[in-house]
């Protein structure tokens, strides 16, 4: 079942279209990655699909309902949720306070309790720093604590934007590591934007490629790795 759509989805910045008549589909339960280079649009259709970008055509469906014109905040609300690209955590705050951010939308105390839990068993390192200040933290457990943050809003769909992002290889792993475990023991489902396409192609049920705009391959994550043309443009290998 389609969990989200995206239908012939155009945004423009002014007189410059960004995306192009758009279609993607991701089912409940799968992850997808949209990978690309720089510039081809992938920031753009995130944000497209939060709210943060309104559309100039198309539409985008969650969970059967129409959200094309529905405010960024009451996505949020549907269970849609996004760790976006650059992290941007709140740098003042400690961790826990970053943390209750993520739920600012929910009135279950006893479940954001139990979620709160669950986060930081998923990153012990969270726990271990709970107390300082986000700022302070090294730039994988910012990552951390960025996709923590969206999983304490209880997202059905979870938006990943670069989570690998500046990270050292070996933390890479890690999150890719944490990544398929909030999906395969949580259930929850993930649309992954990532220019790492080798691991996040690795990790998807299915995958996206996007150019200046336009989705130009689609299929599953390893029929994508196995693609020549992929292959070359963004796995480094002829």
């Amino acid at each position: 079942m389609a969990l989200l759509e995206l239908d012939n989805v155009s945004v423009s910045y002014g007189r410059i279209e960004a995306l192009h008549g758009i279609s993607l589909t991701v089912n409940e339960g799968e992850v997808v990655a949209l990978i690309g280079a720089n510039g081809a649009g992938k920031t753009t259709t995130m944000r497209a699909i939060s709210g943060i970008r309104t559309l100039s055509q198309g539409r985008i469906s969650f969970n059967g309902e129409d959200i094309s014109r529905l405010r960024a905040d009451l996505r949020v609300v549907r269970g849609l949720c996004q760790s976006p690209e650059g992290r941007q955590i709140f740098p003042g705050m400690t961790v826990l306070e970053n943390l209750d951010m993520g739920a600012y939308t929910r009135r279950d105390s006893a479940g954001v309790a139990a979620d709160l839990d669950r986060v930081l068993t998923l990153f012990p390192r969270l726990a271990e720093r709970r107390k300082q200040a986000g700022g302070t933290l090294s730039g994988g457990e910012q990552q951390m604590l960025a996709v923590g943050r969206a999983l304490m809003s209880r997202p059905k769909l979870l938006l990943l934007d670069e989570p690998s992002m500046g990270l050292a290889p070996m933390v890479i792993r890690q999150i890719f590591d944490i990544i398929t475990e909030i999906n395969q023991q949580q259930g929850i489902t993930i649309l992954l934007v990532e220019q790492n396409a080798q691991q996040a192609l690795s990790r998807a049920h299915r995958g996206y490629v996007l150019e200046t705009g336009r989705i130009v391959k689609e299929g599953s994550g390893q029929d994508l790795l196995t693609d020549p043309a992929v292959k070359e443009a963004y796995l480094g290998v002829s």
